[in-house]
């Protein structure tokens, strides 16, 4: 058990749960200590599938307001550093999952667009109610909402600081599967599942898009080329191509 979190693991599959107070909020000491855990379970070769969920009926509860009143730019600049814990998850060289097993707002949203797949329980709510209080997402929302909406929809979820509904949020595409009473058994199908896939491609597979997006085709197309040949040393890339070819299944081993 670490201060604010945890991590328990199961075979392949490590759940990071956040542990911090009654409804998981963000401050900067949580923030530090998953900045610097992070790396030990990201690069671990035994983890192929990672899930992030949270302590009770709350995924992640968003920034401590306590923190946040004080409207100073050394605690703006502590709190933001959030991002370097979304960006850890989002550039992990496997699948991350966001077990939403309860409302996801603010900061939890955030940290939630930063996973690969999103699952959100049928009775929580998803959203940025920031400009409630004067402010806005500043540590990755107001950037990834609109790559995964688009703007004009971004703006309106953010000005209007909307709570979507479980069925909303699905139908917005901000999130991929809802989930009501088998919860938690859908959380495991999907981890087992993606930790039975070629997880060392999926890394690679997530840094090509990350780094093409947005750049000129010819340009991207060096990128993916890089990506190809890197691709082609890994055990799985011949694992897998030979059980196509022995009409078998394949066993990968995620190098």
């Amino acid at each position: 058990m670490t201060d604010g979190f945890r991590i328990r693991y199961d075979g392949p599959i490590a759940t990071l749960t956040i542990d911090n107070g009654p409804v998981n909020t963000v401050d900067p000491g949580l923030v530090e200590r998953l900045i610097a855990s992070l790396p030990d379970l990201t690069e671990d070769p035994g983890v192929r599938c990672i899930v992030v969920r949270g302590k009770g009926k709350v995924f992640v509860g968003g920034a401590d307001i306590t923190v946040m009143r004080r409207l100073e730019p050394e605690t703006y600049r502590a709190m933001r550093r959030w991002v370097e814990v979304q960006r850890a998850l989002e550039l992990a060289p496997k699948p991350v999952i966001a077990a939403l097993n309860g409302h996801a707002l603010g900061g939890g949203a955030e940290l939630a667009l930063a996973c690969d797949l999103r699952i959100l329980h049928a009775r929580a709510t998803f959203g940025f109610p920031e400009t409630r209080l004067g402010i806005f997402p500043g540590a990755g929302g107001s950037q990834r909402l609109p790559r995964l909406i688009g703007p004009h929809r971004a703006k309106r979820l953010i000005i209007d600081g909307t709570r979507l509904t479980a069925e909303q949020a699905l139908a917005e595409g901000v999130v991929d599967l809802v989930a009501g009473d088998d919860f938690d058994e859908v959380v495991d199908r999907e981890a087992a599942r993606m930790s039975e896939l070629p997880t060392a491609t999926i890394g690679l597979v997530k840094q090509v898009i990350d780094r093409g997006w947005g750049l000129p085709m010819d340009e991207a197309m060096v990128v993916e080329e890089k990506f190809v040949l890197r691709n082609l040393e890994l055990d799985d890339a011949a694992e897998g191509l030979q059980a196509f070819l022995d009409k078998r299944s394949p066993k990968f081993t995620g190098r």
